[in-house]
């Protein structure tokens, strides 16, 4: 029968191997949300020990690819949050559209539900023409479904809601079509996205970008790599760029909380200002 938790300090020792062994760094992650994954994998897999569990990380590469994957956090939808995506499209929009080209990081996408969301906002705004979204996450699995284009067909009533919540203004089934339980996306919005791999605590800023968005990662985050990945996105971000945040996420009381200056609307969205 296996032992039902692991600790803090076995799970600290994990994820120092994780990091010493692939080079994935998990240490500076909210304790309480990283034990809470690691010990459902721990169960989920049935391990006798956490020897053995320990072992396997360290011996297997691809078990560990496995635990990777399982700690990193892929909650999604379509339009989340519909007010956050009327700011945008409201407030954003109209000044990325003064600009010759758009780059947009999406840090964090997960399996690409909210990049396909703003890839829609770009077309109805006449934008996504001369505009490149690049979706980053650490985890490359979810990646390969972003870049499929293919969501749940069970999930498109929600997301049409969504959408039209969002200020959508066309018929939302338009951007999909139908193949058997899935909905695939439409080539011309998926042309406009590069997918890659990206580690927000080790990689560095590849490009510069008139708009961020990063949403509902910071939360696993503890502060010092909140403020480190924050320093990130600022360097990262062209004067007067936007950057725009999770529900619960915020600037407030970071390092870079003088660099940018909230808008009107009070969604989590911040502009970069000329100091």
């Amino acid at each position: 029968m296996s032992r039902n938790l692991i600790n803090e300090q076995e799970v600290a020792l994990l994820l120092n191997d994780v990091l010493e062994k692939y080079g994935y760094d998990f240490t500076d992650y909210a304790p309480a949300s990283i034990n809470r994954r690691v010990n459902h994998l721990y169960q989920l897999d049935r391990f006798v020990s956490f020897a053995e569990f320990r072992y396997r990380i360290i011996s297997d590469p691809a078990y560990a690819h496995r635990f990777v994957e399982e700690i990193t956090v892929n909650v999604t939808e379509m339009f989340r949050d519909p007010s956050f995506y009327q700011a945008l499209r409201m407030e954003v929009l109209p000044v990325l559209a003064t600009y010759p080209f758009i780059r947009v990081w999406h840090a964090g996408c997960s399996t690409g539900e909210e990049v396909y969301s703003f890839a829609i906002l770009l077309k109805e705004a006449k934008l996504l023409h001369k505009a490149i979204i690049y979706a980053t996450d650490l985890n490359t699995s979810v990646l390969e479904k972003g870049r499929k284009g293919m969501f749940r067909l069970s999930q498109m009533q929600q997301y049409s809601r969504n959408y039209m919540e969002a200020g959508g203004t066309e018929d939302f089934s338009s951007y999909y079509t139908a193949n058997y339980e899935y909905a695939k996306f439409r080539e011309e919005l998926g042309e406009k996205i590069i997918f890659s791999p990206h580690n927000l605590v080790t990689d560095s800023s590849f490009n510069e970008f008139q708009l961020i968005i990063c949403r509902n990662v910071l939360i696993y985050f503890n502060k010092e790599l909140q403020d480190r990945v924050l320093t990130l996105f600022s360097d990262s971000l062209e004067q007067l760029g936007y950057l725009a945040l999770g529900s619960k996420e915020t600037l407030n009381f970071t390092k870079v909380a003088r660099k940018f200056k909230q808008l009107e609307s009070r969604e989590k969205i911040w502009r970069k200002i000329q100091l």
